[in-house]
Parts: structure tokens; C-alpha cells; sequence
């Protein structure tokens, strides 16, 4: 069956990112919504086995972080592309605006702490990145912060692209495996899918009236997410520019993506030790006896 090469997606380092050259609609090699339906069976049936593998060892952690415009799919690719996946070893962090308690921290720190632990993904609907997105287009939201005016100067964004890049190298030498995912939707299609949740009662409540005043910011945005994906796109903590016009191809890209990305830590199941295969010897005969006796 025909493979989608996540390479078609990823931002190499120092490139210069402009958005309006990504095609949202792009479903190359496929054609097809229902073959692409059976391929994201078949990756995500993959995708159980290498975080089986991946828990099992007990060695690396998976972040992934999910970005977008309102109504790019972000909800509905984590929902989808995760299904099947063992809740123990899987956890899903919203992160909407920050509250008060939060804002007293620096603009790491809630992320920070719900990192995932060694055997697990963790996913971030948002994230840190999110203060040099939102924040920038919002220069409100900055001063809202109430950091220190020697440290608001000129430089404040490249200053926190630099920032994030030496955490997220912290983080790959700890074991911390990032992949990130920008979905890149069109205006036309976001517009659609506004007017659907307008005209469908069931799906009024995902429309919220800031999304119209958002929509405005469209340039600011495209700016704000070209900027912080050229200069945070690193080998060891890509970016991923996924078409979203599309949900059924946005989901498969997305899972094929991951799948390469576990594929190449080389995942097992740990060696047995000698005491660990004395001890499963002696639970193996002591069940035996057991059935026997109930005979």
C-alpha cells in the first residue's frame, strides 16, 4: 500500500518559513479518503505496537505538541491518531490561556511539569509556544506578565526562540524524543468550518465569539508561526508543516510521522535476566499444579 514519507512535512533547521508557499490541500501520493482511512488503521495498529514497546523499555519519552489557527483539527487529530493507545502510556495536556497562579511563573513552567515520563507520550494540545504566538499578536498579554521593563526589550522573541531551542536540547539529551506539528489550515477552509459549527446545534459550543476577532489577525498569525517555526526547527526537535484542509490526510501524516520517529530509537522489550527467568519458570510450574489439582 502506498506510504506517506514524513520528510514531504519536516522543516529542516535554518529554514526560512512562509507560509503562503504550503499548499493546505495537498493529499499527494493519495487521492483517495478511503484509502487513506485504511492506511490510518494500519498505522495506528503500528503505533500500539511501538508504544507497547516503548512502555516496556521503559528508556525514552515521546512529547508531542500540536499547533494551529482555531479549527485547524487539533482536537480531532489527537483524538484519532491516539485511539487504541494504551491510556496508562498516554497523556493528552489542553493548555487554553493561563491563569493568574500561572502567570506568577515563568511561561515554561506549566508546560514543564506535565512533561512525560520515561515509557510514555504526552501530548500538548498548545503549548509554551503559545507566548510567542498568541502573545505576540496580543501585546496586551505581554504586559499582563508583568516581567521586569529590563527585560521587554526589542529582542524579547528571538531572545524566547532561543530560550526554547536550548530547552528542548535539554530535554533530547534526557531522553525526551519532540516532535511538533504545525497544522496548516487555510483561511477558506477555517471560514467553512466555522459556519458548520454555527449551523450545526451540536457543534455551537465550539464556537466561541473571539474567533471572528482572531480570524482578523490572519497576517499577524502567519507571521507570528513562520517566525517561531524557522528559528525553532531543529534535528533534534523538528517542525512538521502538516496540510489540514483535509482531515482524513492531516491524521495520517501525523501518524506516519510518529511512527518513524519510534521506529528510529530502535525500541524492545528488555533483556530477561537469569533471576527474572528463574522467577517466570516457578510461576509457570505453580499454575500448572494449580490447574491440575482443580481437575
Amino acid at each position: 500500500m502506498t506510504r506517506i514519507d514524513p520528510r514531504r512535512f519536516l522543516v529542516r533547521p535554518h529554514r526560512r518559513v512562509n507560509l503562503s508557499r504550503f499548499d493546505p490541500r495537498d493529499t499527494s501520493p493519495l487521492k483517495s479518503r478511503k484509502k487513506g482511512r485504511a492506511l490510518l488503521r494500519r498505522s495506528q495498529a503500528r503505533l500500539s505496537e511501538l508504544t507497547e514497546l516503548m512502555f516496556a523499555q521503559n528508556r525514552w519519552s515521546l512529547l508531542l505538541i500540536f499547533q494551529g489557527m482555531d479549527g485547524a483539527g487539533k482536537d480531532g487529530a489527537i483524538k484519532h491518531v491516539m485511539r487504541g493507545l494504551d491510556p496508562k502510556a498516554t497523556t493528552v495536556h489542553t493548555f487554553g490561556p493561563p491563569s493568574n497562579g500561572e502567570r506568577a511563573h515563568d511561561y515554561m513552567w506549566r508546560c514543564l511539569k506535565e512533561l512525560p515520563v520515561r515509557g510514555r507520550i504526552g501530548v500538548f494540545n498548545r503549548s509554551y509556544y503559545e507566548e510567542v504566538l498568541v502573545v505576540r499578536v496580543h501585546p496586551e498579554m505581554l504586559a499582563a506578565e508583568q516581567l521586569p521593563l529590563e527585560r521587554v526589550t526589542k529582542t524579547i522573541w528571538k531572545d524566547r526562540f532561543e530560550d526554547i531551542r536550548h530547552i528542548e536540547r535539554y530535554l533530547c539529551r534526557q531522553g525526551v524524543v519532540i516532535r511538533k506539528f504545525y497544522l496548516n489550515l487555510s483561511k477558506a477552509e477555517q471560514r467553512r468550518r466555522f459556519l458548520a459549527r454555527l449551523d450545526d446545534p451540536a457543534k455551537n459550543w465550539k464556537f466561541s465569539g473571539n474567533d471572528i476577532a482572531e480570524r482578523r489577525k490572519w497576517p499577524a498569525y502567519m507571521k507570528a508561526y513562520g517566525d517561531a517555526i524557522s528559528a525553532t526547527s531543529t534535528k533534534h526537535s523538528p517542525w512538521y508543516i502538516i496540510p489540514a484542509d483535509n482531515k482524513w490526510f492531516t491524521r495520517l501524516a501525523i501518524a506516519e510521522v510518529i511512527i518513524q520517529a519510534l521506529e528510529s530509537l530502535k525500541l524492545h522489550f528488555p533483556p530477561l535476566t537469569r533471576r527474572k527467568r528463574h522467577q517466570l519458570a516457578k510461576a509457570r510450574k505453580q499454575l500448572r499444579g494449580l490447574r491440575k489439582s482443580r481437575k
